[in-house]
């Protein structure tokens, strides 16, 4: 019988030191009213010295679990999407995994930047749906101040710290009513990369570098790509962009999303944005947004949910899934 990736729980983790932009306009030639009238962020919360990307994605891990009524030895998946993994090997997957106190089942990350939650449920959902795994945790976890340029108002203004993650189980289709992840959609086009990249690396300049970024083209490519990704989603699915309960972007610009909200005609009330209180957390955001819209009673068990996301490579996707 054919097995669907169930959502059965979402938990999230912010760290505690909050900057604002009244903090960051101390810093670097920029005010409060420039950051919000261009990408609607307000704050953004930073990890401490101490705090590391295994240490916010072990924490949502643990809120994920609790959420599902499940211990961590449960899983026998755990993927990661980041791009500010706590060390070139081995992958920050395997250190949640210790973290957590699992001892079996596979454990690895995905690098497709803010895309990278996109692309790892996606992977999860195929290593449910096939038998391979019973259950998983998809974790998106970011560091990015880590690799920011304090001293570039055009990158530094837009990023934050933080971590999501959802509890996929796979059940049959009988079991899961409805319920899981119905389709996905993921492109690059690696054409692009000097759009949105970090000019350091280990093979190139044996050292982290900091985002390097053209805002005006990667807005313009965000909305269409954006667009073109989730009408394929819902297509597939014989469904109407119209006929979703919620939208959850990634958390990139407030500008993008209005683009995308106005280009398929939905109503901003069906946006779950968190990107004023956390700015763009990468491939953390989505799951964080969604957590936010679960914890507010906004997102209900057998609600339509289609998120999407776009990142450095270029990087876009999107998924429907049924809460």
């Amino acid at each position: 019988m054919a097995q669907k990736a169930v959502v059965r729980g979402c938990g999230s983790f912010l760290p505690e030191k909050v900057m604002t932009n009244a903090e960051l306009a101390t810093m670097v030639d920029t005010s409060d009213e420039w950051i919000r009238e261009r990408t609607g962020i307000r704050e953004r919360h930073i990890a401490g010295d101490d705090e590391k990307t295994s240490d916010l994605a072990a924490a949502a891990a643990r809120a994920a679990l609790a959420a599902a009524g499940m211990d961590a030895n449960d899983i026998d998946l755990i993927v990661v999407a980041t791009t500010t993994p706590d060390l070139t090997f081995p992958s920050t997957a395997a250190i949640v995994q210790a973290k957590l106190g699992i001892e079996s089942g596979a454990a690895f990350d995905i690098q497709a930047v803010c895309t990278g939650f996109i692309y790892a449920l996606s992977t999860a959902e195929k290593f449910l749906s096939s038998g391979q795994h019973k259950r998983a945790l998809v974790i998106g976890a970011e560091t990015f101040s880590r690799i920011l340029n304090w001293e570039d108002r055009t990158t530094c203004v837009l990023f934050g710290d933080g971590a999501g993650a959802f509890v996929l189980e796979a059940q049959d289709e009988s079991e899961a009513n409805g319920r899981g992840v119905m389709n996905s959609y993921l492109r690059c086009d690696g054409r692009l990369v000097d759009l949105l990249y970090v000019d350091g690396g280990v093979s190139s300049t044996q050292s982290t570098g900091h985002v390097r970024m053209q805002g005006n083209k990667v807005f313009r490519e965000a909305v269409n790509r954006i667009s073109q990704a989730m009408e394929h989603v819902v297509d597939e699915a014989g469904i109407d962009v119209g006929d979703i309960d919620w939208f959850v972007p990634h958390q990139a610009n407030e500008r993008i999303i209005n683009g995308v909200v106005k280009k398929l005609d939905l109503r901003p009330d069906q946006v779950i944005s968190t990107i004023a209180g956390q700015g763009n957390t990468s491939a953390a955001s989505i799951p964080l947004a969604y957590c936010a819209g679960v914890a507010d009673g906004r997102i209900k068990n057998g609600d339509l949910v289609l998120i999407e996301g776009m990142g450095g490579g270029l990087t876009w996707g999107a998924a429907l899934l049924r809460a």
